[in-house]
């Protein structure tokens, strides 16, 4: 289904600022649906022969539809839209005329103009039609509610056509609530309240209020109830901007323990200041459950905090036992547990300052890389570059994903290059995931050869760092995502694989832990090979969608 913007763009001459107010009204009119009993069609002229084109609608929650069927989409003509031809010709509000069928289902028109205000605050031209078309097939005297409801509809109707509804949307603001069925005051042009609806009056008991609103001036019931009793405190602010004519944001109040979130319309149909709309909703339990969520969060912050501090002193007391051992072996396999120990720390110490559970995961591959380089126990000086994004990943794969990697740079820092004395000018440098010389085997997972494109956010993403020397030692973090797999290669121009290596029987430890995470915690695979232009290649892939 085309969207509002498609479908205006395709077959009208509507600027974007007429497809940006259509937008604004689409987004809050499920309020004037809500009260009207109506459903709202968006109609847009199409052509010179008085056609036009429905782009958005919305059904009533507060009554039956008019429509079993969606209209999006439809072209009508003729005398089925006699009434939205008057509308947007002579630009006022029709309510003229019997009422038509829909099938078995009887429905009143009605058509309200749609109007874009100028810079200057000018009643615009005629941009569309808002069709407001009411089931009539549950019609009966209406209560003390609906008829509230109806006059408070036409109200905002003829803003419509006046160009002041919907208000200026505040940033960071949604639509979402208060709704009318949660809560509705109308006050009048002195701030009086001249009905409130059942759910209202509920909303305020909450609040510690038991009279009847009827009368009472709303803003200084907002600032007693506050325990804000001054004038020109936030707590009223909100109704006196809108009996002004302001749109003010939504605003919240507290009292005895209860939350009731409130927004305020002004209500000027023709440009006449009459009183203003107000809309309640008691969210108690919601900021309840906000709060509990916000204590989780700093609880699992603290956590990941205080689990970062015990590594880092497991860490720091191997590292002091390292330097008390004699034998040479021990202490090298000492210092290799600091540094596994160290690289858990480090996704810890990221999850320690994000707000959910996942982590950036680029910062940790270049600091782990980083230290690779400055503890491995080789002669020569190895470059570390990272080519691609990993993006952010969920908690569960970065701490094993940061081992993993840790060991694969340690092994092509101090294992890919010999000693300086007997080593042979470096390989060129490797190439980046995803893109093999022509001879070169594809990695695992990766699409086939002579395949489609990848789309645009699966592509590797270009180098980060600075291109380094090619005849220099130099390692390789390429990463890339592909049909929702993580794909990592971890290539060097070092010496290559010796002809005995056997990855399935390799004896280091840290070869050991590597295929133990990638196959177990990670779900995926790995392999080692020599690199087609010589150095060693590390690929692996792992599934981002845990089952």
């Amino acid at each position: 289904m085309s969207t509002l913007r498609d479908l205006a763009e395709e077959h009208t001459q509507l600027r974007p600022a007429d497809i940006d107010h259509l937008h604004r009204i689409a987004g809050d009119w499920q309020l004037l649906s809500d009260l009207s009993f109506a459903d709202l069609l968006l109609w847009v002229p199409v052509d010179a022969e008085g056609s036009f084109l429905c782009v958005a609608q919305v059904r009533p929650t507060t009554a039956p539809t008019a429509y079993q069927d969606d209209q999006v989409g439809r072209i009508v003509g003729g005398p089925e839209v006699s009434h939205l031809d008057v509308a947007y010709g002579q630009g006022r509000i029709w309510r003229e005329g019997d009422p038509v069928w829909y099938g078995d289902v009887p429905a009143r028109h009605e058509a309200i103009p749609v109007r874009l205000r100028t810079a200057d605050g000018e009643a615009g031209e005629v941009i569309a039609v808002v069709g407001r078309d009411t089931n009539l097939s549950t019609a009966r005297t209406p209560s003390q509610l609906e008829l509230n409801y109806l006059t408070t509809a036409d109200d905002l109707a003829q803003m419509i056509a006046d160009g002041t509804f919907p208000p200026p949307r505040h940033p960071g603001e949604t639509t979402s609530a208060p709704r009318v069925g949660d809560g509705l005051v109308r006050l009048d042009a002195s701030g009086k309240v001249t009905y409130a609806s059942p759910n209202a009056q509920s909303a305020y008991r909450r609040l510690g209020y038991a009279s009847h609103l009827g009368g009472e001036d709303l803003a200084k019931l907002h600032r007693r109830l506050a325990g804000d009793p001054l004038e020109g405190t936030d707590a009223g602010n909100a109704i006196l901007a809108a009996l002004r004519g302001e749109a003010p944001p939504r605003r919240e109040i507290d009292a005895r323990g209860a939350t009731m979130l409130t927004r305020a319309l002004p209500l000027m149909p023709a440009g006449v200041p009459i009183g203003a709309l107000v809309l309640v909703r008691d969210i108690t339990e919601v900021r309840r459950r906000d709060r509990a969520l916000i204590t989780k969060d700093a609880t699992i912050r603290e956590i990941h905090h205080r689990v970062k501090n015990n590594l880092q002193t497991v860490a720091a007391l191997l590292r002091l036992q390292a330097r008390r051992v004699a034998m040479p072996e021990a202490r090298v396999a000492l210092e290799e547990s600091v540094r596994r120990v160290a690289s858990i720390a480090l996704v810890h110490e990221t999850l320690s300052m994000s707000s959910d559970e996942a982590v950036e995961f680029d910062g940790i591959v270049d600091r782990v890389a980083s230290a690779a380089t400055e503890v491995a126990a080789t002669e020569q000086t190895v470059g570390m570059r990272r080519r691609g994004s990993f993006g952010v990943l969920p908690a569960e794969i970065a701490t094993s994903l940061v081992m993993v990697l840790n060991e694969l740079l340690l092994n092509a820092v101090e294992h890919g290059f010999p000693p300086a004395a007997e080593a042979p000018a470096p390989g060129p440098v490797p190439p980046a995931a995803g893109t093999p010389s022509p001879a070169a085997a594809p990695a695992v997972g990766s699409p086939p050869a002579g395949g489609t494109a990848r789309p645009e956010a699966d592509r590797v993403l270009p180098v980060v760092t600075e291109p380094g020397p090619a005849a220099a030692p130099l390692v390789v973090v390429s990463a890339h995502r592909f049909r929702k797999q993580l794909h990592v290669t971890v290539a060097d121009n070092g010496r290559g694989l010796p002809a005995e290596f056997d990855a399935e029987r390799g004896g280091r430890l840290g070869l050991q832990i590597v295929r133990a995470l990638v196959t177990g915690e990670l779900r995926g695979t790995i392999e080692l090979r020599n690199g087609t232009e010589g150095g060693t290649e590390a690929v692996l892939v792992v599934p981002l969608v845990r089952s």
